[in-house]
């Protein structure tokens, strides 16, 4: 006789929230789509540019390899009037849960709450129960477990169990991880003014990785931009330029630290000096750049002459049809020396990006 009828497994669909630098949202969207396949399309978290809905299914591990993300949340949501119902037992096991898939992700042991009020009795109570049930500390400064709260969004999934009309209910955000996707574990050594690693993870899914391609990083500094190209595939050649001995010193431990010292050649030389042993590399069908702009490095002053000097450079070391991608807080300026480079590069993209205060620009040239 056949043994009782099992049931048919139904994989588990979790929503995540994922959050990006403002201006990536269409390249994050794209990649999300790409590794994770959800059943469908991430869409925007209402009143937030900077972050999306996703339904996944699977393994979370996967969320954790997006490149252009800055970071994941799990998303609970719960039909309770206020955060004070969350330290019943039918709610506190399931943030705790959570909590506890966030460090196996991770390896944290402290967590912190990100909330309007966190410091209130209340949530005191409920970082104690879940202190008690995570065996976590809490940290309210520097936990790495961050846990955020916030009334449901209305208009968020369609069709699903609400509070009464008059609550609106509560989400519980625990964050994957210990640290944010956006804090590359290769960044051993930092220098003032580095690209932000999801800018530049977004830069290359705009241009692509050809096994093919011959890299240029002009300007390199911590050499951010070069490392996210190598990891994104291999090269044909790639090296990395810069005047600064400690920029030099900073990209290649952060070439080591991702295992890409033995892929890509470092240059101490000022790229606007004709010659240089770095050209040899050449003729480049992929040159990148994030010229100084004023502030921690350059000068307002010089930086029309470097920006115009950069654009002749890239397109004497560059192949036909090559791609040339900068970016710069220097708009007017890059606008002004590609209109006067117009029989040199073609703009083939522009993208505004909202980090930290600054909104630098992408800059996506075609080698005429």
């Amino acid at each position: 006789m056949r043994g009782p009828a099992r049931a048919a497994y139904r994989p588990v669909t979790q929503r995540l929230e994922v959050t990006f630098l403002p201006g990536l949202g269409e390249i994050v969207a794209e990649e999300i789509t790409e590794r994770l396949a959800p059943p469908r399309p991430p869409r925007p978290v209402p009143g937030r540019e900077d972050a999306l809905l996703v339904d996944h299914v699977g393994r979370l591990e996967r969320a954790l390899s997006l490149r252009t993300a800055v970071a994941v949340f799990l998303v609970l949501t719960f039909d309770v009037p206020r955060p004070k119902s969350l330290t019943s037992g039918e709610h506190l096991p399931r943030i705790a849960d959570a909590m506890a898939t966030s460090v196996r992700l991770g390896a944290a042991r402290t967590f912190r709450f990100e909330a309007a009020g966190h410091d209130s009795t209340v949530f005191q109570r409920l970082a104690a129960e879940l202190a008690r049930a995570t065996g976590l500390v809490h940290d309210d400064a520097e936990g790495e477990v961050v846990v955020r709260f916030r009334r449901t969004p209305r208009n968020d999934q369609p069709g699903a169990t609400r509070a009464p009309a008059d609550v609106a209910g509560w989400d519980v955000l625990v964050r994957l991880g210990g640290r944010p996707l956006s804090a590359r574990p290769w960044r051993v050594a930092d220098f003032p003014g580095a690209v932000n690693a999801t800018i530049a993870a977004a830069i290359v899914r705009i241009v692509g990785a050809q096994a093919d391609d011959r890299v240029a990083n002009l300007m390199c500094g911590s050499g951010t931009l070069l490392v996210e190209r190598l990891l994104a595939g291999p090269a044909a050649a790639a090296v990395g330029v810069d005047i600064d001995p400690a920029a030099i010193g900073a990209t290649q431990e952060n070439l080591a630290a991702a295992g890409l010292a033995d892929r890509a050649q470092v240059v101490r030389a000022d790229v606007t000096a004709a010659g240089g042993s770095w050209r040899d590399a050449g003729p480049f069908d992929l040159v990148l750049a994030d010229p100084p702009w004023g502030a921690l490095h350059g000068s307002h002053v010089t930086n029309p002459a470097l920006h115009s000097d950069l654009l002749r450079v890239a397109h004497e070391v560059s192949a036909p049809g090559a791609h040339l991608v900068v970016l710069t807080h220097e708009i007017k300026v890059m606008e002004r020396c590609i209109r006067e480079a117009d029989a040199h590069w073609r703009v083939r993209a522009e993208l505004r990006v909202f980090a930290k205060g600054h909104h630098p620009r992408i800059y996506v040239l075609e080698h005429v």
